[in-house]
């Protein structure tokens, strides 16, 4: 059996400060290469993840790290000792990347015959899986793993002309499969993963199956309460599956460093932990990379590295159905008053540093996210703008748990373990003087305040939560948030793009 990466190193964008290794500020082209390369000999990460969604991608990164760093990789093999697993652009969803999504298979075959002159026959594929973003279906990834069968590893059998096949010209094609990674990112997708899961094994039959789990894109769409009980849910429907099926499921999740994406950071790694056990794979996102002292990064990564992978915890029916319910309850609060501070969020998000060559999301050439009726940025620029107008989106809908009964809070608690912890780590950056100031710049509705002010007075007087004003990176993150309002009310925008940047630094992540 092969070994499971415990840690993925992945390119998401969240740091607020560029690496020093970094020709500048956005990391794009060699950059890109020379970071996965110090993702395993730096930091010590089992896989890294290569993105081809939502971005232009180098499919010439294996030759580049073969042929950049030798030594390394002659020591260990890509493939058998590390990981590089292919992100693609979903040709369902992402319909200007339909062509990407096809390169970057083609690509695959490639990167096989480099490594057949490097390491010699046979003795590794380097590339055996994709991960295909926003699967809500079997059929999405069965169609996946069957295009790269028939429309790339076996096109060596076509005749071109007078019994000339396509391998008399380029060789033979391998691998001849590849695994299909699921990344689940929709509430209900998440809650009905069995679904997914099983039929795929059914058409497919693999040795094993690996599952990637979103938590920053249903948290943004349905609300952070959501998205975490979806994916307990979720890791209980795969357990379940896989004792019934007898049949492995390594189940990966996707973490960034505040507590709406996730909260694994170098400093909280252990209650990341202890919430989501059953996960093989962390994701190890930029912020947690760079924002942080690299020796207090590299022992967080060997921990979880070396942690023990303990079951996930089944859910009973009578559970599940009351975590359903919540998350029902939750997004119905969360989604309108989100949906209110839809302008501030989107003219915020454009003023926030960016990280990485992203494509924008507008247009022709990209996608936006949704949340109810409105598009909003991605979840890094979401999260990011909300903390910026000092109100943490951890905070909006959560007064939906006042109609949970005595039983129900209990099975909430038991199921969400870390809930109180990650409500006060984004409280503390609540800033009281935003109220007045976003409704003065955005015209925000006196009842999408009274909601938000519910929610605030709920976390004080029931969760126990303390507001704000707690130590000197909290005031000075509120006085931040009031200053950035101030300019950007006066369209002083580079002062504005300051106090952004300067936020960014005390919460140690864009968002």
């Amino acid at each position: 059996m092969r070994i499971i990466p415990r840690t993925m190193s992945t390119q998401h964008p969240d740091n607020a400060k560029v690496p020093e290794w970094a020709k500048s500020e956005v990391i794009e082209g060699e950059d890109e290469v020379k970071e996965a390369f110090l993702a395993y000999s730096m930091y010590g990460v089992h896989e890294v993840m290569w993105d081809a969604e939502g971005k232009d991608v180098d499919t010439h990164v294996v030759r580049k790290l073969l042929s950049n760093y030798p030594d390394y990789f002659r020591e260990h093999i890509l493939g058998k000792d590390v990981f590089l697993t292919y992100r693609l652009p979903n040709p369902k969803v992402e319909g200007a990347d339909r062509k990407v999504f096809a390169e970057t298979m083609e690509s695959i075959p490639i990167t096989y015959d480099l490594a057949e002159k490097f390491y010699g026959n046979g003795i590794t594929v380097p590339v055996f899986e994709v991960i295909l973003p926003m699967t809500t279906s079997n059929l999405e990834i069965i169609s996946v793993a069957r295009y790269y069968e028939k429309a790339v590893a076996n096109e060596d059998e076509l005749e071109l002309y007078n019994g000339v096949k396509v391998k008399d010209l380029v060789g033979e094609i391998y691998p001849k499969v590849i695994e299909v990674i699921p990344l689940v990112e929709d509430r209900d997708s998440l809650q009905n993963i069995d679904n997914i899961v099983e039929g795929y094994y059914k058409v497919i039959k693999p040795k094993y199956m690996r599952v990637f789990l979103a938590r920053s894109d249903p948290a943004m769409n349905y609300g952070m309460i959501t998205a975490v009980l979806s994916v307990k849910i979720a890791l209980s429907e795969l357990y379940k599956l896989s004792e019934s099926l007898n049949f492995e499921i390594y189940p990966i999740i996707g973490v960034g460093s505040l507590p709406f994406r996730g909260h694994l950071s170098p400093e909280n790694y252990e209650k990341v932990l202890e919430e989501y056990k059953g996960v093989y794979t962390y994701t190890i996102q930029s912020a947690f990379k760079y924002d942080y002292d690299y020796d207090k990064v590299k022992s967080a990564i060997s921990s979880i590295n070396n942690s023990r992978i303990g079951p996930a915890k089944i859910l009973e029916k009578y559970e599940e159905d009351v975590l359903r319910k919540i998350t029902i309850l939750y997004t119905e609060r969360y989604q309108p008053i989100i949906e209110s501070l839809a302008n501030a969020i989107n003219d915020v998000s454009v003023l926030l540093p960016r990280r990485r060559a992203r494509k924008l999301h507008i247009g022709l050439f990209g996608y936006s996210r949704s949340a109810g009726k409105v598009s909003l940025p991605r979840a890094i620029s979401f999260v990011g703008s909300l903390y910026s107008i000092g109100i943490p989106p951890e905070l909006i809908g959560i007064s939906s748990l006042s109609n949970l009964d005595e039983k129900e809070w209990d099975i909430f608690k038991q199921n969400y373990v870390n809930f109180k912890h990650d409500l006060q780590t984004a409280a503390r950056f609540f800033n009281w003087e935003s109220f007045e100031l976003i409704k003065d710049i955005w015209k925000i509705s006196e009842d999408t305040i009274a909601k938000i002010k519910e929610d605030i007075d709920y976390a004080e007087s029931v969760i126990g939560i303390k507001l704000g004003d707690i130590d000197y990176d909290s005031r000075k993150h509120i006085l931040m948030s009031s200053l950035f309002l101030l300019s950007f009310k006066e369209k002083i925008l580079q002062e504005s793009k300051k106090y952004l940047y300067e936020m960014a630094l005390i919460r140690r992540s864009l968002g």
